[in-house]
């Protein structure tokens, strides 16, 4: 039997196990971020063009709110879609606004334009979207 430094095989676990217990309990990440490096919102990718031809049914819930021509803010005004309609939604797509990632998505019914998708709600089938906008309807 030696003492002073020396690990017998049957040690070699347990102490691998105290050490790993040791540093995750420390309360500070291993590798942590690089300074300054931001987290980054996680957006829902552009839909394929090799897709379905309509990715769901999509409910207003803006009391009103503008269609335009391009998805950003420079697109002109193609009309208006009242609370509680509900459309065709062809197309989403994820566009950088300044630094700010914005979704749009593309609507299409009695006219074909884009919409913040902040102002719809997407459900996958017409009848979902009928019964979600009969809840918003006062």
């Amino acid at each position: 039997m030696r003492v002073g430094g020396v690990i017998y095989q049957g040690q070699v676990f347990p102490l691998l196990l105290s050490g790993f217990l040791i540093v995750s309990c420390a309360g500070k990440p291993v590798f942590p971020w690089p300074a300054g490096k931001a987290e980054t919102a996680i957006l829902p990718p552009p839909t394929s063009p090799l897709s379905r031809s309509v990715i769901g049914f999509g409910v207003i819930s803006a009391s009103y709110t503008h269609v335009v021509s391009e998805p950003n803010a420079s697109g002109f005004s193609l009309g208006y879609l009242r609370k509680s309609s509900i459309v065709e939604v062809l197309e989403r797509r994820s566009v950088n606004n300044n630094g700010v990632p914005e979704s749009w998505v593309l609507v299409g019914d009695s006219f074909r334009g884009w919409l913040r998708e902040d102002v719809i709600q997407v459900y996958d089938s017409e009848a979902r979207a009928r019964t979600a906008a009969e809840s918003l309807r006062p």
